[in-house]
């Protein structure tokens, strides 16, 4: 039998893009690194137990570079990011930010962005990890609209757990604390040029600084270090566990150009009423017609903790195949196995016993459950 594969072989070059923070990233002792975007995405410093446990109780400092920008100006920019989206833009103020979908004609996920508006004619949108910047140049071209489609230079890094309203009164004062979830401000620490949202993924309180000057990463990074010392402030990966635990996709794996918005969960983001018309319209009000057939639930897993999956675990009923697990990870937090399954719709009901075939573990008893499994309000980030 042949030796399992070395996943540390795989050829690495100048194609994958560094981010301004990523020699700290080093410094700070990063052990893992995956490919999103493009770009090296740090996965953990110590464990990513350790890190979920200080996400809750301290804070923690994430390089994301990897969200990637697409800006959108020009005479025609609101009609132009209205047409990409699903969501009504009209209802987005300046210095306002919306947890928004991109969809495909055919009412697929091509990606699940934060959209911020700087301006009546100025957005950018804040990608999950997909090609959205070819794709809206693709759109431009033929959408006989005045706009203008690049990436600017913003790097953002997270700052993100309870104690991260002290971290950034500290860096900015109280102006960066008083305003609303999904809101920002454009400022500078000292000379530094940043936009700080109230957004995460985390489902903790936090925040984002937008750093608009990718020479001066390792700048903002040991400022941040340093006024968080007092609050025990850590760099680590984004956390997989908190955001199953909070009920966060995570785009590719959750869902793909495949689903659309009614499967897994996110109709509250299709506007089929909304006056402009968007990309997917059509397709989409069809769906909502007809249905769906099949749905993104929450599942317990029961016996000793599993590993985050790698892959798409086959969830069976009574022997028949009933969908996959998209998602699965240990919470320690509620001391047993969680994660989401797309399931054929007659097996997403409540209380349905499944079974999941855990790779190298054999067959564990699973049941559909509801999430999010914490603070399903939200209330925890608004706070």
């Amino acid at each position: 039998m042949s030796e399992a594969f070395d996943i540390s072989t795989i050829a690495r070059g100048a194609r994958i893009r560094r981010s301004p923070y990523f020699e700290a990233t080093q410094r700070y002792g990063c052990k893992s690194y995956t490919v999103y975007n493009h770009m090296y995405l740090p996965n953990y410093y110590t464990d990513p137990i350790d890190e979920y446990w200080k996400l809750i109780r301290d804070v923690v400092l994430w390089d994301v570079s990897v969200e990637r920008q697409v800006e959108i100006t020009g005479p025609d920019a609101f009609r132009f990011a209205n047409l990409l989206t699903p969501r009504d833009l009209s209802q987005c103020q300046v210095g306002q930010g919306k947890y928004v979908l991109i969809t495909a004609e055919d009412g697929g996920i091509i990606n699940d962005p934060v959209l911020l508006r700087l301006g009546e004619n100025h957005f950018w949108l804040a990608l999950a990890d997909s090609d959205v910047l070819l794709w809206a140049k693709g759109v431009a071209v033929h959408a006989g609209m005045n706009v203008e489609i690049r990436e600017p230079d913003v790097s953002p890094v997270q700052v993100q757990g309870p104690k991260s309203k002290f971290v950034m009164t500290d860096l900015f004062g109280g102006k960066v604390v008083g305003f609303p979830y999904y809101h920002f401000i454009e400022t500078k620490l000292n000379t530094i040029p940043v936009v700080v949202t109230r957004t995460g993924w985390t489902g903790e309180v936090g925040y984002e600084i937008y750093l608009r000057d990718g020479t001066r990463g390792i700048e903002l990074w040991e400022r941040i270090m340093e006024a968080g010392k007092p609050y025990n402030i850590a760099p680590a990966g984004p956390s997989d566990i908190r955001r199953i635990e909070a009920g966060i996709l995570n785009c590719g794996a959750d869902m793909t150009l495949d689903n659309n918005p009614y499967e897994v969960g996110l109709d509250r983001l299709v506007d089929l009423e909304k006056e402009d018309d968007f990309i997917g319209k059509e397709a989409l009000r069809r769906i909502k017609t007809e249905g769906i057939r099949r749905k993104l639930v929450g599942v317990d897993i029961d016996g000793a903790p599993v590993e985050f999956n790698i892959t798409r675990w086959t969830v069976s009923r009574n022997g028949k195949p009933a969908g996959h697990m998209t998602s699965a990870i240990y919470s320690p937090r509620l001391e047993k196995n969680i994660g989401y399954a797309l399931l054929s719709l007659e097996y997403a009901e409540l209380g349905t016993a499944l079974t999941v075939e855990v790779p190298g573990d054999g067959e564990r008893p699973a049941t559909v459950v509801r999430k999010p499994f914490v603070d399903p309000k939200k209330e925890i980030p608004k706070s």
